[in-house]
């Protein structure tokens, strides 16, 4: 029997917000929105008077859906935008692909003939399952444009916080705000839910909706295919590097950029979203999606 029929069979199966279709899910409760929005700005969550989720058409989420990273925008009271996406295997240029998107967002508010004063604060929650700043222990940092000699900020229009899940300590430290969420973020059975629900409310919100969504067969079934579609991706680029590691460094970098630009492509992506995704160059974007076409015909 498959390891997909046990778990079915198993009442103790629970969806894992690390997956990011379970995190986007997650993300449609308006509770559950409040709370973990609230944690992340270090507010109070009565202070959160909306929060309106919005349609992004970036990625598809059909059981045809290949890769993508699923993201989650979201409109506040005062007409600030935040993204959030989960993603749990390392990605090299992630900080371009955070500024290429949070730059799409900014701009995307002014129309032409729009005064500039009419742009709002545009924020970006990177929830990463890997460690991305392996130079310090911070799990939880802010990064906003500021003066570089004093230090002092020069603008809140674009922020970006990014929570890093796998440097939070083995064990509960008495955590609260935004480290317990992250906490849940990353727990791995009922017993860790559970646990942290008896703690706050929006989070007993949340494993309440984690259990809900485990019990209806067709979100279990989308979010397996998700897992399916991202083990089966993350196989395909580390058998590119391999292939590539037999023939030079070189080329295994070309084969490997090939298998994603490949992907992107497939996911409707042009070449120059492309570009700005990975780091680049927009020639040599064109040139590895002209060898893949060409090695396809």
């Amino acid at each position: 029997m498959s390891n997909t029929n046990e778990e079915r069979n198993n009442d103790s199966f629970i969806m894992l917000p690390t997956v990011d279709f379970c995190f986007k899910e997650l993300m449609r409760n308006p509770k559950v929105r409040k709370g973990f929005i609230a944690a992340v700005l270090g507010k109070d969550p009565g202070t959160i008077l909306r929060t309106t989720l919005i349609p992004t058409e970036l990625r598809k989420e059909s059981a045809e859906d290949k890769l993508g990273i699923l993201d989650v925008l979201i409109e506040l009271e005062d007409g600030t935008n935040m993204n959030m996406e989960m993603q749990v295997t390392y990605f090299e240029y992630w900080t371009n692909r955070v500024l290429y998107y949070l730059s799409k967002i900014y701009t995307g508010q002014v129309k032409t003939g729009d005064p500039y004063d009419t742009v709002k604060s545009c924020i970006h929650v990177s929830i990463l399952d890997f460690i991305y700043f392996p130079e310090d222990a911070k799990c939880c940092r802010k990064i906003a444009f500021c003066d570089t000699e004093n230090g002092k900020q020069y603008t809140d229009l674009m922020e970006i916080y990014i929570l890093e899940l796998k440097k939070l300590p083995p064990e509960d430290q008495n955590e609260k705000g935004v480290i317990r969420w992250m906490r849940f973020l990353g727990g791995k059975s009922r017993e860790e839910f559970e646990d942290m629900a008896k703690k706050d409310e929006y989070i007993e919100e949340a494993y309440n909706e984690l259990k809900r969504l485990s019990l209806d067969e067709q979100k279990r079934m989308e979010y397996e295919l998700r897992q399916k579609a991202v083990r089966d991706y993350n196989t395909q680029i580390k058998s590119a590097e391999k292939r590539g590691e037999k023939s030079g460094e070189k080329r295994g970098r070309n084969e490997a950029l090939k298998q994603v630009i490949g992907y992107m492509l497939d996911n409707g992506k042009n070449e120059s979203e492309i570009s700005g995704l990975i780091g680049c160059d927009l020639e040599e974007v064109m040139r590895l999606s002209e060898e893949r076409r060409k090695e396809s015909d």
